[in-house]
């Protein structure tokens, strides 16, 4: 994978950190078992993303583009 290339990702994985702010996903989780009922309960839980994680992307992105048309 050359650097323009691996450029174009950081700065969309950039834009698309400061676009959502965090991941989000459900689980699971077992709450009552009694003989053969089962009881479950959906969760949701959320893995934030602060916003230095895409700036951070987004700049390195961008160093690896103009970086790459130099050479």
């Amino acid at each position: 994978m050359n650097t323009q290339m691996l450029g174009i990702a950081l700065i969309i994985l950039g834009v698309i950190a400061f676009a959502y702010q965090g991941i989000t996903y459900t689980t699971q989780e077992e709450v009552l078992e009694v003989g053969s009922l089962k009881a479950t309960v959906e969760k949701e839980k959320t893995i934030p993303l602060p916003p230095i994680v895409g700036a951070a992307a987004l700049a390195g992105g961008i160093v690896l583009l103009a970086r790459g048309r130099k050479s």
